[in-house]
């Protein structure tokens, strides 16, 4: 019976908030949806957090989102990272804003500098501030690919990369040493920004990272050259559109066609019912627009957009044929490295 015991502490303690408290009473009848909301703490794994939304230890609200951000700024305090910073970025779905701003404020109560995208953002472009910035950590609050009533949260470190052993475990352990929620350090918004720890980033990191992608190009010439080539695009109500779009345009694809439907950010995805670029149904209305306007190829990324699924017409049947995640990725790496290899910029210790 922990889990009662562990609800009555939420209901009363003055930790809470008097909302989250309404919400926890409101349930008070309902021992099953108490058991669910309370018999485990939400774990912190090497994807970070991801959960339903709602108060309870068991899921995703701005409490656990706050033990996770005391936990990892227990960490970065270790590496004597605080100088350096934290970025943070957030996708379309609900909560993401506040929960970015709460892990936002807890780093900076623990002296810890942050940079805080001023709208959503997607996972790449995140992993290139954190990067540019030369931080020591970013934070991306998504769940992914998951259903609407989902929220979560990512870490990444100096590399731009999500974290991996050992960093995960130490920051794992830092994250379950904290047993009390009042051990959540706190400051103002106001006080932060007088301290110039709490930034906010947009417009100046999206040219930069913008530029940077365009460089990448191998063969600007040859895309050019494509005058006829036809791209169906959706971001699946989440963040890809923020860059995709303007990206294709400004290297020279001249046939981009967006799925209207699923253009605008929408945390409840409307159009889906599992925003997931692996799931062929989630190419419904893309591949009806790809139909009407004889598109050669069909792509779609998952809210935080750091998943591609791809579909591509055969030239022999005019059918549309998936890509798996596995097939795409080779045929970029081949296309890469012997692109590469050609213009003799193959780096002698690439891997």
């Amino acid at each position: 019976m922990e889990y009662l015991n562990e609800y009555k502490k939420w209901c009363t303690s003055d930790v809470f908030d008097e909302e989250t408290k309404k919400e926890l009473i409101n349930i008070k009848n309902d021992n099953k949806e108490i058991e669910d909301r309370f018999y485990k703490e939400l774990e912190f794994g090497t994807a970070g957090l991801r959960g339903v939304i709602g108060a309870g230890t068991n899921r995703m609200n701005i409490y656990t989102v706050g033990k996770a951000t005391q936990g990892l700024a227990n960490y970065i305090k270790k590496q004597h990272g605080e100088d350096r910073g934290v970025a943070i970025s957030f996708d379309s779905r609900h909560m993401s804003p506040e929960f970015s701003k709460e892990a936002s404020l807890i780093l900076n109560a623990n002296g810890i500098k942050t940079y805080l995208f001023d709208s959503l953002r997607p996972v790449p472009e995140l992993s290139f501030a954190v990067r540019e910035l030369k931080c020591i950590a970013g934070i991306m609050i998504t769940a992914s690919h998951n259903p609407p009533k989902y929220n979560g949260y990512k870490v990444y470190w100096e590399d731009g990369a999500q974290i991996v052993p050992p960093v995960d475990k130490d920051i794992i352990t830092e994250v379950n040493n904290i047993t009390d929620y009042g051990e959540i350090k706190k400051i103002s918004q106001e006080e932060a920004e007088s301290k110039k720890l709490y930034n906010i980033i947009g417009k100046e990191i999206d040219e930069k990272y913008m530029d940077t992608l365009q460089k990448l190009v191998l063969n600007t010439d040859i895309i050019k050259k494509q005058k006829d080539l036809k791209i169906v695009y959706t971001p699946l109500h989440g963040t890809g559109n923020t860059v995709v779009e303007r990206l294709l345009t400004e290297i020279g694809i001249q046939n981009l066609y967006v799925v209207p439907e699923q253009k605008d950010p929408d945390g409840n995805f409307p159009t889906v019912d599992y925003p997931n670029p692996e799931d062929p149904k989630a190419f419904k209305l893309a591949l009806e627009l790809a139909e009407k306007v004889d598109a050669d190829v069909v792509l779609a990324t998952d809210p935080d957009a750091d998943r591609l699924g791809v579909f591509a017409k055969d030239s022999k049947t005019g059918k549309y044929m998936d890509y798996t995640g596995n097939m795409s990725a080779l045929l970029i790496a081949e296309y890469r490295i012997s692109q590469m290899k050609e213009k003799g910029i193959l780096p002698d210790n690439g891997m």
